[in-house]
């Protein structure tokens, strides 16, 4: 797997993520709607400087766990398989539940600097992203490149699509605020999504290392 593969493939799964509402979109959000679009972004920014801290820690440690043993990388793939299978059978069932998602409090920010602080505060503190990042990023280490330059393309890759997608939001906060709090869109894109990672995970478990 080349350098640009990788990024290519894990700028799907990235893509994925970044889309689903969860708590770093409601954070953004919030933000945005009570405090105004320079909180928000820095809101973001913080979330996406701790990305990269997830991605720099996970490549590291990969690279170390690769160096050591050739079981540890077919340990790690096999988990980051589960996690991913796991992940997606769960999105896909949770849209045949009945009843109202409900809210979920985030914290306010007063100022850009607060605003950053939480946003990267809440990202190195959300076991969704550590997970994520632990079992996914030692599947896209190509060999014979530096596991460090990897720890910092992938992020930036996510963090690209992040920034993209927190800007829309930001921008047009009330039409997005109206899309997310949509049963029918979540489902749907809950499903779609769902369906999309089971097909990923099924492809990491038969890959060779």
């Amino acid at each position: 797997m080349s350098v640009t593969e990788s990024l290519l493939q894990f700028a799907l799964v990235a893509a994925l993520l970044t889309v689903i509402p969860g708590l770093d979109t409601i954070l953004v959000l919030r933000t945005a709607i009570s405090r105004g679009r320079a909180p928000a972004f820095a809101t973001a920014a913080g979330i996406c400087t701790g990305t990269v801290a997830w991605g720099l820690a996970a490549a590291l440690g990969a690279s170390a766990l690769l160096a050591a043993s050739e079981a540890a990388f077919t340990v790690l793939k096999i988990a980051g398989a589960c996690y991913m299978a796991w992940l997606g059978i769960s999105m896909f069932i949770r849209t045949f539940r009945n009843g109202p998602v409900e809210p979920v409090d985030v914290p306010q920010a007063p100022s850009s600097r607060g605003a950053w602080l939480t946003g990267v505060t809440t990202s190195l503190l959300n076991p969704k992203v550590g997970v994520f990042y632990m079992a996914m990023i030692p599947q896209f280490l190509p060999q014979d490149v530096p596991p460090l330059l990897m720890g910092i393309l992938l992020p930036l890759v996510h963090n690209v699509e992040g920034m993209l997608w927190f800007a829309g939001i930001i921008v047009a906060t009330q039409y997005a605020r109206r899309w997310l709090q949509s049963p029918s869109v979540g489902k749907a894109t809950d499903r779609i999504a769902g369906v999309v990672l089971i097909a990923f995970a099924a492809k990491i478990a038969a890959s060779k290392a």
